[in-house]
């Protein structure tokens, strides 16, 4: 094959040879190198579209160009890809880290749901990137969702459980702190404890519809059943409510209307009841009545549970009036972390127990809340909630979680240990106790084993609102609406009549882990008579402080260190000789000495 000295027509399937256009053969010419054809410049001919096409290009580039030209366009094309190739790496980052897409933490979508139950149907669409020139209330929520996506923590995969060698230990021993001390507990972090959130929620064996008592026209039938708020149930309708069925319908307060909260008893503000109402997930409540308790606000919260978590504390009137003497209230009605509601028309003239309104029926107050918190007045909480939801609750597959007393466990001893204290009046507290045994109460041991205690230590209950659990805290209710305010001694009896019906019952875990998540304060009064018998007392006297004689100075020639030689004939001069042997002969032992088979002589 040989090459052409002037330009011709190319013939077919030939890159080698040329023909003129007469169609006579080309004058010799001297031999040229043969190059073999490029892999790039295999391809169609001139027809030729698309792949084949761009190689044809090429192919005609590399033969008018020069080695050297080629070689730099061969580069120019390298960089040129390289570059594109980081842009395009570039750009999908971003994509992958855009707030708003369903790829961006790679967490379930009942996650989401759980913290916010609006971002599994928002962020489900393509509505999120769309823009408009008018604001619109969809914008500002989805916005809102983008904001909560971006503090929503990484997902992770844990192939074992971080807490599974752990080994429970007492109390460390301290000998300036003998009674009730905290113990260690394994938490795990707030990532971790959301990627072991269940993803449906618990099933509640047997009840699956509850409904809840309303009624306008309240008659006392009975002379010991209940309150108006409570609805006044008589005996046989708290004989059914305990008949568990599939569907039921039972006194729960709030009978006097069909909002709770609202011309109710226990009335609160309709921006209240909004802000309530919007509360989805989780919610941390407490609660101060009678001015009864200092204001704790918690610690060690994450920032992810304080935007996700709902903190709400419940006040009355004198104890909002107190907080405002010393506290700021701003215009959201927010101390700290918790959102202040301020509570009207108190069904009962004792403040602790309006206490056990909120305490027992947050699920009335919260209806659209999956798990509740509830920790008393005088409680600082010192851990994360989500952390506790998986120590507590989600780790064991329970329900509901209440710490025992760390001392008695038995409700004979306690009504006793009551009326000892003066925490109610004695003969409501026998007559409570002589209801329950006609019933069939016994002293507690080992035979209600695995139940380890028929006393709880009520001022922390962690549970998710299902509807057994939500049956067990109005039936509760009930009992302390009914008899006497002290809720330790109707919890067993409540307990074990739902336990012979169903397969269910509340978890009991330590007192010592209880003191380890929260921090107890003591009530107002007896923090006022403390401070007030400091008071009292005198001031202690001031320290005497003795004024030391100064030393003499020894001239220079007087020896540093007089020797025993120069000491001793000081002390001779100063004690006759009789008195010292009289001395030393009364405290020394007598000598004797041994002659042969003599007695010994005393010298």
């Amino acid at each position: 094959m040989s090459g052409g000295a002037s330009l011709g027509l190319r013939t077919s399937g030939s890159y080698g040879s040329l023909q003129q256009p007469n169609g006579q053969s080309p004058s010799p010419s001297p031999p040229v190198a043969v190059r073999k054809p490029a892999k790039m410049s295999l391809g169609g001919g001139p027809g030729a579209t698309g792949r084949g096409g761009d190689r044809l290009l090429f192919a005609r580039i590399c033969m008018f160009a020069g080695r050297r030209r080629r070689m730099l366009l061969l580069l120019l094309v390298a960089v040129a890809v390289v570059v594109c190739f980081l842009f395009s790496s570039l750009v999908s980052k971003d994509e992958i880290a855009a707030p708003g897409t369903e790829t961006m933490l790679g967490f379930s979508d009942h996650v989401r749901s759980f913290v916010n139950p609006v971002w599994t149907s928002s962020l489900s669409g393509n509505d999120l990137n769309t823009t408009s020139p008018t604001v619109n209330q969809s914008d500002i929520s989805h916005e809102k969702v983008r904001g909560l996506s971006r503090i929503l923590p990484p997902a992770i995969h844990l192939e074992h459980h971080p807490c599974e060698n752990f080994s429970f230990s007492p109390p460390p021993i301290d000998r300036k702190r003998t009674g009730p001390r905290p113990c260690p507990v394994c938490y795990v972090p707030v990532d971790q404890a959301l990627a072991l959130m269940p993803v449906a929620p618990t099933a509640s064996p047997i009840l699956q519809s509850l409904n809840y008592l309303s009624e306008d026209n309240l008659v006392l039938k009975e002379s010991n059943s209940g309150s108006l708020f409570g609805g006044y149930p008589s005996l046989e309708q708290r004989d059914m409510s305990f008949d568990i069925k599939d569907s039921m319908t039972v006194h729960c307060g709030f009978v006097r209307g069909k909002i709770p909260g609202l011309n109710t008893g226990f009335d609160v503000d309709e921006a209240d009841l909004s802000e309530m109402r919007q509360c989805q997930g989780t919610v941390v409540a407490s609660a101060i009545f009678g001015n009864y308790d200092i204001l704790q606000q918690p610690e060690n919260i994450s920032e992810f549970s304080k935007d996700t978590v709902c903190f709400f504390m419940f006040l009355d009137e004198e104890t909002e009036a107190a907080i405002k003497n010393t506290t700021a209230i701003d215009n959201t009605k927010r101390i700290g972390l918790w959102r202040v509601v301020v509570v009207h028309n108190l069904p009962y003239s004792d403040a602790r127990r309006n206490g056990k309104i909120p305490k027992l029926l947050l699920h009335r107050l919260f209806p659209n809340v999956r798990y509740s918190l509830w920790i008393d007045g005088k409680l600082k909480l010192v851990k994360d909630p989500y952390q506790l939801l998986e120590r507590f609750l989600w780790r064991k597959n329970v329900s509901l979680a209440i710490s025992r007393h760390y001392r008695r466990f038995d409700v004979f001893e306690e009504a006793e240990a009551n009326k000892a204290g003066g925490k109610y009046d004695n003969a409501s507290i026998d007559n409570q106790i002589e209801f329950y045994k006609r019933e069939g109460l016994t002293h507690y041991s080992s035979a209600k084993l695995p139940i380890t205690s028929d006393v709880p230590e009520g001022c922390v209950i962690i549970r998710e609102h299902i509807p057994i659990t939500n049956l067990f805290t109005c039936l509760w209710f009930n009992e302390v609406d009914r008899f006497t305010s002290r809720d330790q001694i109707s919890f067993s009896t409540v307990r074990d009549k739902i336990r012979s019906r169903v397969n269910w019952t509340a978890d009991m875990f330590l007192d010592c882990e209880r003191r380890d998540f929260v921090v107890q304060a003591y009530h107002r009064e007896l923090m006022e008579q403390r401070l007030a018998a400091l008071r009292s007392q005198p001031p202690p006297p001031p320290p005497v402080v003795r004024m030391q004689q100064p030393r003499k100075m020894l001239p220079d020639s007087a020896p540093k260190e007089p020797g025993r030689a120069s000491k001793e004939p000081v002390r001779a001069s100063k004690k006759p000789a009789g008195k010292r042997s009289r001395k030393s002969g009364s405290k020394r032992a007598h000598r004797t000495k041994t002659a042969g088979g003599k007695e010994p002589i005393r010298l």
